[in-house]
C-alpha cells in the first residue's frame, strides 16, 4: 500500500511517500481503507521529534481518519466490512497517512448518513477535544460567558459552536481581523482581534466586555504567555481549561491571578484520557449525529493528496489556514 512515512525527525521535507506491506487486523482491531486523514499540530510535533509520546522512526503519522471497513479481527462483533467509519489514533508506528490502517475497534464509530468522509476525518481530534472541554470539563451552560482563544483554529471553531449551542455568550479571540471576523460566522457573540489588543490589552478588552467580572470559562488553546493572560481573564469561580501549547513556550503563572477568585485550572490531553480509560465513542457518535443533522459546521479549508503531505504540513506551520487541512487518500466512493 501507499503511505507517507517519517524515516528521520525534521521539517516537512522528511515526509516521504513509500510503499509498505498491507497491515492485517489483530484481535480486537479493524482494518480500514482510508479515504481522508486529518492533519494536526500533533502530527507536526511527531514529525519533528517534539511530541511527548513520540516513538522512534520509521513512523507513519496521522491520528484521525475516515474510511471504509475492509476486515475485522477476532472478537470484533459490532463492526463489519463495508461500513463507513471515523477512527481515532492509528498508533504511533502505524498511523493514518496511508491507504490502509489497523485501529482498535474501541476507537471506531460508524458514521450516520449525511456526513461525508472528508468532513468526518476532521472530527476526532479538534471536535472531540472541544466537546470534552466545553461539555465535560468546563460544564458550560446557558448564561455562561466563554472566551475561546485561537477561535479560527479547528478546536476554536468547534468550541465556539458547541458553547453557543449550550446557550453561552461566546467571546472569540483570534490573531487577525480576518480570522476574528471568520470566527464570528460560527456563532460567536463578540469577536476580538488580538493583534490589535496584544498582551495586557487583551486582558483589558476581555474585562471590558464582561463589565469587569471576567469570564466564566476561558478555553486556552494557545499556551505559553497566553495562559497567564487566561488566568487574569477568568472571573469568580470560573474555569480555565488548558488543552494545548502551540506557542511551544513556558507559561509563567502567578497564583494571585486565580486563587483569590476561587477559579479552577483544568488540564486536558486526549491521548492521556484514552490511556486512562476514556471511551471516545459515545461523544464522537453524538458529534457526528449533530453534524449530520446540520447543527454544527465542519470547515475544511484545504484538501491535499496523500503524496503531498509535505505541502499540507508547510501550510499548517505557516498558521494561515482557516479551517481544517485534510489529506485525500482515496475517492469517497471507495469500497
Amino acid at each position: 500500500m501507499r503511505a507517507v512515512r517519517i524515516d528521520r525527525f525534521g521539517g516537512p521535507e522528511v515526509l516521504v511517500p513509500v510503499e509498505v506491506p498491507d497491515p492485517e487486523p489483530g484481535p480486537g482491531e479493524v482494518l480500514v481503507r482510508i479515504v481522508a486523514a486529518g492533519v494536526n499540530r500533533a502530527d507536526a510535533l511527531l514529525r519533528s521529534g517534539r511530541y511527548h509520546r513520540a516513538g522512534q522512526p520509521p513512523l507513519i503519522p496521522g491520528a484521525e481518519a475516515a474510511g471504509v471497513v475492509v476486515a475485522v479481527g477476532e472478537g470484533v462483533a459490532e463492526l463489519a466490512p463495508g461500513q463507513r467509519v471515523v477512527a481515532l489514533d492509528g498508533g504511533r508506528s502505524s498511523g493514518f497517512y496511508a491507504e490502509l490502517a489497523t485501529v482498535s475497534a474501541d476507537n471506531v464509530v460508524v458514521l450516520p448518513d449525511g456526513v461525508d468522509l472528508t468532513r468526518a476525518a476532521a472530527l476526532p481530534i479538534a471536535w472531540l477535544s472541544a466537546w470534552y472541554c466545553v461539555r465535560h470539563l468546563a460544564r458550560v451552560s446557558k448564561g455562561d460567558t466563554v472566551v475561546v482563544k485561537a477561535a479560527a483554529s479547528g478546536v476554536g471553531t468547534a468550541a465556539v459552536q458547541i458553547a453557543a449551542e449550550a446557550g453561552a455568550r461566546v467571546l472569540a479571540l483570534a490573531g487577525s481581523a480576518e480570522k476574528a471576523a471568520w470566527a464570528g460566522e460560527f456563532g460567536a457573540d463578540v469577536t476580538v482581534d488580538t493583534s490589535a489588543h496584544p498582551d495586557d490589552a487583551e486582558v483589558e478588552e476581555v474585562l471590558r466586555l464582561t463589565e469587569g467580572r471576567g469570564a466564566d470559562v476561558v478555553l486556552d488553546t494557545v499556551g505559553g504567555p497566553a495562559f497567564g493572560r487566561s488566568l487574569r481573564e477568568v472571573g469568580h469561580a470560573g474555569r480555565v481549561v488548558a488543552l494545548a501549547n502551540v506557542a511551544l513556550e513556558p507559561s509563567t503563572v502567578d497564583t494571585r491571578d486565580f486563587y483569590p477568585k476561587n477559579a479552577s485550572i483544568l488540564g486536558f490531553q486526549l491521548t492521556d484520557l484514552q490511556v486512562h480509560g476514556y471511551d471516545p465513542r459515545p461523544d464522537l457518535r453524538e458529534i457526528a449525529e449533530r453534524v449530520a443533522a446540520g447543527a454544527f459546521r465542519v470547515p475544511v479549508e484545504t484538501v491535499v493528496p496523500l503524496q503531498e503531505a509535505r505541502t499540507a504540513h508547510e501550510r499548517l506551520e505557516r498558521r494561515d489556514n482557516r479551517g481544517k487541512i485534510v489529506l485525500s487518500v482515496a475517492p469517497e466512493s471507495v469500497k
